[in-house]
């Protein structure tokens, strides 16, 4: 038996406003026939499942492209209620909160975004969103310039390929460098980045999982840094943090990442928004805003921006921070995601994209002729090797629905044949094995 929110009274009302006679009578200028009498739905289906199957009904031009393509951008369920919330005009036509005295709402959200990046990374301070995941690795070395006086990072080539081109981006024009550690295979090279590490190096740049899809530990990168004098700086996924360590947990000082998965569609490269949280020491060269909690003069708690001597309307050139607007509705959809699935649903969430994964990268590596590049673990990316160039075989597959992985030839020469592939918690088994056979007959043709 179906739902339907309006009492009869209400229908009557509605219909007596529109000048309808019935509910039939509203609906006659759609053809009988292209009217659905019913959906014939099985019983006990998850609001992900029953959308999906709901969308398939509806599609006209046959349908969607199936992506396994990942890279820095994933294909993840996002729950109704992050639509709806974040729609809400409160928070949609909201502008900046420097009236603290009109914008309680927004600030106490922002808040409970900062408090919900700090428990999700293992870190004590976070702002209040930056603009995206590129950006945030790139404030992060500016971060650590100032902290530490120095003039250089280190980066690890497995980082995002787009992402290190903005921290270049960065600090082109300033007496700083970012030098760059080549991966070994798909994995950071973790012996040459602590060789990397002297007196000059501001901090190193590291991405977990990296862009190849390998799970990395990185406690004796941080220990050896912090030795130095450097601070460690890691790039990661959130979703990968219901189960993989934290950037807390392995020592980084800064964790940085691209926040689209929580709760925001991929839509064409945005927008999105990138978070970032430090150690409570360096919480002055945060970039960007930052909420505090506070009580008024009646003792009631309240929300304010807070420790704004950083910014440029008050330091000017000498502003740690000259982050003027930020993204705080994808922020928001963040936050609303993190708190509709929970602690539980977080690691939940992780394990299926992990589990799904696997048994991707088993039945893929069956085929004759591929073979998985990622010597230790992955979440739920993995490298693989196509025996042939990658490029032509991805837009076959295209061309049959299905979106394959990115080839990795365009970020790294002499890789023509590899082929990341991703997988999240919206594959089912029927999609990953077509993957597969499709595969095997572009690479056997």
């Amino acid at each position: 038996m179906g739902y339907c929110p309006n009492t009869p009274d209400d229908i009557r009302e509605m219909l007596a406003v529109i000048g309808a006679a019935s509910v039939e009578e509203l609906f006659s200028p759609i053809p009988a026939e292209l009217r659905a009498k019913s959906f014939d739905l099985p019983a006990g289906m998850s609001e992900f499942e029953l959308m999906r199957i709901m969308r398939q009904k509806a599609a006209t031009g046959g349908a969607d492209v199936t992506p396994f393509i990942g890279a820095g951008i994933y294909d993840h369920v996002i729950p109704a209620a992050v639509d709806h919330l974040s729609g809400r005009a409160e928070f949609y036509t909201a502008y900046t909160p420097y009236q603290p005295e009109c914008s309680q709402g927004t600030l106490q959200a922002l808040f409970e975004y900062q408090t919900a990046i700090c428990r999700l990374t293992g870190m004590e301070a976070s702002n209040a969103s930056l603009y995206d995941g590129g950006s945030a690795v790139a404030e992060a070395a500016l971060m650590s310039l100032r902290i530490t006086g120095r003039n250089r990072v280190v980066l690890d080539a497995s980082v995002n390929p787009l992402h290190r081109e903005i921290v270049r981006g960065y600090l082109h024009g300033l007496s700083a460098e970012a030098v760059e550690v080549a991966p070994a295979g798909c994995a950071c090279d973790l012996e040459r980045l602590m060789g990397s590490i002297d007196a000059e190096c501001a901090a190193v740049i590291v991405q977990n999982p990296n862009f190849f899809g390998s799970v990395t530990d990185f406690s004796a990168l941080a220990e050896k840094a912090h030795q130095s004098g450097a601070l460690l700086i890691v790039s990661c996924y959130p979703i990968a943090l219901g189960l993989v360590a934290t950037p807390g947990e392995m020592g980084a000082d800064i964790a940085v990442g691209e926040g689209q998965s929580l709760g925001n569609a991929p839509s064409f490269g945005g927008p999105y928004f990138g978070f970032i949280a430090t150690r409570k020491s360096y919480i002055r060269n945060l970039p960007g805003r930052i909420v505090g909690e506070t009580v008024d003069k009646q003792g009631r708690r309240g929300y304010v921006l807070t420790l704004q001597a950083r910014e440029q309307h008050i330091k000017r050139h000498k502003a740690t921070s000259n982050i003027c607007s930020n993204q705080s509705l994808c922020a928001l959809r963040g936050l609303i995601f993190c708190a509709a699935i929970g602690k539980k649903g977080f690691s939940d969430l992780a394990r299926l994209n992990y589990d799904k994964a696997e048994y991707a990268k088993a039945v893929v590596s069956r085929i004759k002729g591929v073979s998985v590049l990622n010597c230790g673990p992955t979440f739920n990316e993995f490298t693989v090797s196509l025996g042939k160039d990658a490029a032509p075989v991805v837009e076959r597959l295209l061309a049959l629905g299905v979106a394959a992985g990115v080839p990795l030839g365009g970020y790294y020469p002499g890789m023509e044949k590899a082929l990341v592939v991703t997988v999240t918690e919206k594959r089912s088994k029927e999609e990953i094995d077509r993957l597969a056979s499709l595969l095997e007959e572009a690479l056997c043709s």
